[in-house]
């Protein structure tokens, strides 16, 4: 299984962007996915989740802002970052359930600052 996490960068707040997760060796539309942030000296943190069915879920700070979602022709997941805050600062990593493991991307950094 490989996942392979783009679309960090540097970004003024207010900014947006769109983090891209292609997957191989596993079917995100089968499994649970989702994305993952750790922010310099803090735990990493559950951002967004998807579901085989289709269920979302969000981290309460991002509810209204970001917005996941997936492509099962592509087998890739998508996190849309809108209205960003320099709290939002962090390296994001993609993540897949399945085969009774997590999978994890090699994560991309994401900045918010002026």
């Amino acid at each position: 299984v490989q996942l392979q996490a783009s679309g960090g960068g540097l970004v003024q707040p207010g900014g947006s962007l769109r983090l891209s997760c292609a997957a191989s060796g596993i079917i995100f539309s089968m499994n649970a996915g989702g994305w993952y942030r750790q922010a310099p000296g803090k735990q990493r943190e559950l951002v967004a989740s998807i579901f085989s069915g289709g269920l979302i879920n969000y981290a309460d700070s991002v509810k209204g802002r970001f917005t996941i979602s997936r492509d099962n022709a592509k087998n890739t997941v998508y996190l849309q970052m809108n209205s960003l805050e320099p709290e939002d600062t962090a390296v994001y990593y993609c993540n897949v359930v399945g085969y009774g493991s997590r999978y994890w991307g090699q994560g991309t950094q994401v900045t918010v600052s002026s």
